[in-house]
């Protein structure tokens, strides 16, 4: 019976090929598949869980938080191993703290945050205020807490109280503009935390502003006046032979052009004569602003020359001059024996000049004012006249060295600042010298020319 039974199973298993063992053991495979995909799966989802914990925690606890913990830990650990009850309560106690500061974490980012400033733009030591609007729009009240607001490299905390759902606070934030430069106003970070500071969270809001504080400046009259006399139109003492002031008449020579021949002239002498003119120029200004350290004696030399500098831009683009305030650029250390490079800034206006200026520092690898002046002198061959404007450090050799890069035909002007010196003019062979301690002697001494 079993020997029947047996053959009829393996024709049975013959006849169908064997396909009821392949079903089995690809079932039992897609199995194994199925579920070696769900614990990979698993394990990603716990590894991404532990990493977000890990830095929730590492992000709310403080330093003394991490201390309370360790103090749980050990206490716990050690008081029940041993039998000290003293562990067992600091423990415990640093385990209640705690947990008495997590309730104070609550509602992080239930507030929105609104931040406005006045002005964007303002001399400096003028006083800018900004408007902070905090609105609870979370579901219930919204406990005390603190905003930070990054104001440049300090941090304005502001306070606000408890708020109901809907209800906002306003405080005004004053933005300390004591010094030129650009000021990075924000973003506003909200912080929740216990009191005692063992766990707090904060909150980022990307609404950043950014202020220009610009250089303090001094109204000059018009270029027209004092040393500037090389206004738009006038004529220069170059003779050349097509212009608009007539100069003098003189004998043809071939090449002239047949236009400038004087026929009323030419009639008399029997001879052909033609006009001479004096050239006139678009009157173009250069300004020269020293920012290598070793130009400066103190920060208050650099910024009484940056201030004169604005003073003179601004006053030359308002007069509308073609106006180039040029400045030293960074040149690498490996380089710096064979390379040249300077910076221009914008002039389109004297808003513009001024933004440029508010982010102007000292650098240690700056070219020299020398070399500053002879890279100007080549990209601004019509200049008419230039101001080089540097610190007390500046010899007489080297203001000379700087002046003689422009032609002849350009008058130069050297303004030294040292707010310990009295102010005075000098002439340094062709170089006009003015020494101001105070931005006011700039004006006083420019003004003092028209007058004489």
């Amino acid at each position: 019976m079993s020997s029947n039974t047996e053959s009829r199973l393996t024709r049975a298993s013959a006849a169908t090929g064997g396909t009821g063992y392949s079903r089995t053991r690809y079932s039992t495979a897609s199995s194994s598949t199925a579920l070696a995909l769900r614990g990979l799966r698993w394990w990603r989802r716990a590894q991404a869980g532990v990493g977000a914990a890990a830095e929730w925690v590492s992000g709310t606890l403080s330093v003394a938080g991490w201390m309370l913990v360790a103090t749980a830990a050990l206490g716990l650990v050690l008081g029940l191993s041993f039998g000290w009850i003293e562990f067992v309560v600091a423990g415990v106690l640093a385990g209640v703290l705690v947990l008495l500061s997590v309730p104070f974490l609550f509602s992080a980012r239930a507030y929105d945050v609104d931040l406005s400033l006045g002005h964007d733009r303002v001399v400096a030591g003028t006083q800018v205020s900004g408007t902070l609007t905090v609105t609870n729009v979370g579901r219930g009240i919204a406990l005390p807490g603190r905003i930070d607001i990054p104001v440049g490299e300090g941090l304005v905390d502001v306070y606000i109280p408890l708020l109901r759902r809907d209800h906002h606070h306003v405080e005004q934030v004053v933005v300390p503009t004591h010094r030129r430069g650009v000021i990075q106003v924000g973003p506003a970070r909200t912080v929740r935390g216990d009191p005692l500071g063992i766990l707090s969270r904060e909150a980022t809001w990307a609404d950043m502003h950014t202020l220009w504080v610009h250089p303090v400046t001094t109204p000059l009259r018009s270029t027209s006046a004092g040393f500037i006399r090389d206004l738009e139109g006038s004529a220069s003492r170059t003779v050349v032979d097509a212009d608009i002031s007539f100069h003098a008449i003189r004998e043809y020579v071939p090449g002239d052009a047949q236009r400038q021949v004087h026929w009323k002239s030419t009639a008399k002498t029997g001879t052909l004569m033609v006009r001479q003119y004096e050239e006139t120029r678009r009157s173009r200004m250069v300004v020269a602003l020293a920012v290598s350290e070793s130009e400066y004696a103190t920060d208050d030399e650099f910024e009484l020359a940056v201030s004169a500098a604005a003073s003179i831009g601004v006053r030359g683009i308002r007069d509308g001059r073609d106006v180039d305030v040029v400045l030293g650029g960074e040149v690498p250390e490996f380089v710096r024996a064979s390379a040249r490079t300077i910076r221009e800034l914008a002039t389109v206006s004297a808003r513009t000049l001024l933004d440029d200026l508010s982010a102007v520092e000292r650098a240690a690898r700056a070219s020299a004012l020398g070399e500053v002046t002879s890279l100007a002198s080549e990209m601004h061959p019509d200049a008419s006249i230039a101001f080089l404007v540097c610190g007390s450090t500046q010899t007489a050799r080297s203001l000379q060295t700087a002046a003689l890069a422009f032609p002849a035909n350009v008058g130069v002007v050297a303004v030294i600042c040292n707010p310990e010196a009295e102010p005075g003019y000098r002439r340094l062979g062709s170089v006009s010298v003015m020494s101001i301690g105070l931005l006011d002697d700039l004006r006083q001494l420019l003004a003092r020319g028209s007058q004489a």
